[in-house]
């Protein structure tokens, strides 16, 4: 015992003019920092797009719930785990759910390219239901088409449903958000929000103005409406396994990560569940794409070219298959 006493005093001893030394200090900090820094850059984003204020007043068995595109995919799989709460989910889509309904989860059929439409969908909500305090701008559409191939019908579509549609229902739902004070719109954006490839030219526009809208609201609910715990979460996942791209990633030369619905809706609902707005990355490890635009003309059509080559591949072998 006297020999480890005297080994763990040398030990102890040494280890302390060891960290007195200036490059070991420096490395120590360094390391420290690195460790420290993502931790903090987190901490203060989140405080900043949250306006510095905590919402305490969430109660998740009397929020209302809208969801558009709820009856598949991600949508889907977000009605589902939000159900599990007993909070009131309402899904806004032209198809019908294939489950099953909960007592919870209410089905209004309804397409959303019509304004007219949405219109009287959302009033027949609140009549019926209360001011919803959830939004969540989910449903997409893709052509996967070339700028001289795509249809004036399908482009106009397009933008209908991934951009028009979620700037009426805010226009229709935000306004008792603000008047309370407490909120939360999620807009269901994508990796082409910060990149566009061949094959996908409008969907990426349409993604890159999702986000566009996203800053816009934060910004408005900020300065305009003076509503600082209206929350707003943008959501950008990669490929995502559902019906719309089954097809494409079942091509041997589609090699891009994808990524579940369910990994998907996990992040949103944790993220309502949290009470705070944030972009989210899905997955996170591709959380470095949002940076592509500020990077060298060069590296930026590198990385253009590689997703274009996997999308253009995959695609000629879906059709000739």
């Amino acid at each position: 015992m006297a020999s480890l006493m005297k080994f763990d005093e040398h030990s102890l001893t040494s280890l302390a003019a060891v960290t007195k030394l200036p490059k070991v200090r420096a490395t120590v900090v360094a390391l420290l920092a690195l460790g420290i820094l993502p931790r903090l850059n987190r901490w203060f984003s989140r405080r900043k797009v949250n306006n510095y204020v905590t919402d305490t007043t969430w109660n998740w068995t009397k929020e209302v719930v809208v969801i558009t595109g709820g009856s598949s995919g991600i949508g889907e799989c977000m009605v589902e785990k939000l159900a599990q709460k007993q909070t009131k989910v309402i899904i806004l889509d032209v198809n019908e759910p294939k489950r099953n309904l909960k007592s919870n989860i209410v089905f209004y059929k309804v397409d959303i390219t019509d304004s007219s439409a949405i219109a009287s969908v959302a009033e027949a909500i609140r009549t019926e239901h209360g001011d919803p305090t959830v939004l969540i701008n989910n449903a997409g559409i893709g052509n996967a088409a070339t700028i001289l191939d795509v249809t004036e019908d399908k482009l106009r579509k397009l933008f209908d449903v991934n951009l028009v549609a979620p700037f009426l229902l805010v226009q229709e739902f935000l306004p008792s958000m603000v008047r309370n004070n407490h909120g939360h719109i999620v807009n269901i954006a994508s990796m082409a929000s910060f990149a566009t490839q061949a094959f996908n030219v409008d969907y990426a526009c349409s993604k890159s103005a999702v986000l566009s809208f996203h800053e816009g609201l934060t910004q408005e609910l900020r300065h305009i409406y003076k509503s600082s715990k209206v929350r707003t979460s943008v959501v950008h996942p990669t490929w995502v396994r559902t019906p719309m791209i089954t097809r494409l990633i079942e091509q041997r030369t589609f090699n891009d990560p994808t990524v579940s619905a369910d990994d998907v809706a996990t992040r949103v609902v944790n993220a309502l569940y949290s009470g705070y707005g944030s972009q989210m990355c899905v997955p996170e490890s591709l959380s470095w794409t949002s940076l592509i635009r500020g990077m060298p003309g060069w590296l930026q059509e590198g990385l253009r070219d590689k997703v274009s080559t996997v999308l253009v591949t995959a695609l000629e072998n879906s059709k000739s298959g």
